[in-house]
């Protein structure tokens, strides 16, 4: 039995010691990291012309420092022990909120955008397709409801809340293709695209994609989820453009949480606090479980 402490190693009768065990591991990271960047050169490389600089925003920007955060991560990526209690004033009840006075509501919309989570299928619902467009009720899909809920917004208080759809590679072409019936609507339609990445193989650490267009192969390639809402949403240049309009907050949802509306409240607490030199940049709204949960 080989005997192990905290200073040095020992291994097949030699000792190794701790400093030359992380050099060897930096050296190996080094070794990966420059393996996968050559390998996204090739697939950057033998992309379509018009696809070059999103690739290029995907994989050397967003992707290379995913990669990157994986490789210096070592052990649980959460230390439980740092975690600490929210402060006494960080969790507010609800109804000690301001309700905003009709004459304020029309400005602080113009300051407001819909973001609703439109990436996932409907798989885990046995349907095919965009989990958006399954009928849920009256023959309404999700994504009926949520333009409704939309419209019905900007009729009630005179204003023009954009709704904005984050899609993903498996749901852009059906979502774009449903978004056309809404065009005659008192609803300002937009959608982007998360970013899509090639998965890597666990041993190798190399992608196993070797074509970058994912329609070939698609599961060789993932979307990387509801973090990447930041990055996509600046890279496709929608940021800017509502910035530009002077919109300062967004709404972001899942697109088949229903429940998830703007409230009127909250975005009177954002806008105009109790506190004026209180500037809040992210807000929660968090309910007690149900059974249902």
């Amino acid at each position: 039995m080989l005997e192990v402490n905290d200073n040095d190693k020992k291994v097949r009768g030699h000792t190794r010691s701790t400093s030359e065990n992380r050099d060897f591991r930096e050296a190996t990271k080094r070794d990966a990291l420059n393996q996968l960047r050559q390998e996204l050169d090739n697939l950057i490389e033998d992309a379509a012309p018009g696809r070059v600089s999103k690739l290029k925003a995907e994989l050397n920007n967003g992707f290379a420092k995913l990669f990157m955060r994986f490789l210096e991560e070592e052990g649980p990526s959460v230390q439980w022990d740092n975690i600490q209690k929210l402060p006494n004033d960080a969790v507010i009840d609800y109804n000690i909120l301001e309700t905003p006075t009709t004459d304020l509501v029309h400005q602080m919309l113009s300051k407001l955008i819909v973001v609703k989570l439109n990436g996932g299928l409907g798989t885990s619902m046995g349907c095919h397709g965009p989990k958006s467009v399954i009928s849920v009720r009256n023959n309404l899909t999700f994504l009926d409801l949520t333009v409704q809920q939309i419209e019905h917004l900007n009729k009630t208080y005179k204003t023009n809340v954009p709704l904005v759809l984050m899609n993903s590679f498996n749901t852009d072409e059906d979502t774009e293709k449903v978004i056309r019936k809404y065009k005659n609507l008192k609803v300002e339609i937009h959608s982007f695209n998360q970013s899509c990445y090639p998965r890597i193989n666990r041993e190798t650490l190399l992608p196993i994609a070797k074509s970058p267009n994912y329609e070939e192969d698609l599961e060789a390639w993932y979307p990387p989820g509801h973090g990447d809402f930041y990055q996509s949403f600046k890279n496709c240049g929608l940021l800017k453009k509502f910035l530009d309009q002077g919109r300062e907050y967004c709404f972001i949802s899942n697109i088949d949480n229903l429940g998830a509306t703007v409230d009127l409240s909250i975005l009177n607490l954002l806008l105009n606090p109790n506190n004026k030199d209180i500037k809040h940049e992210f807000v929660m709204e968090v309910t007690d479980k149900t059974r249902a949960d």
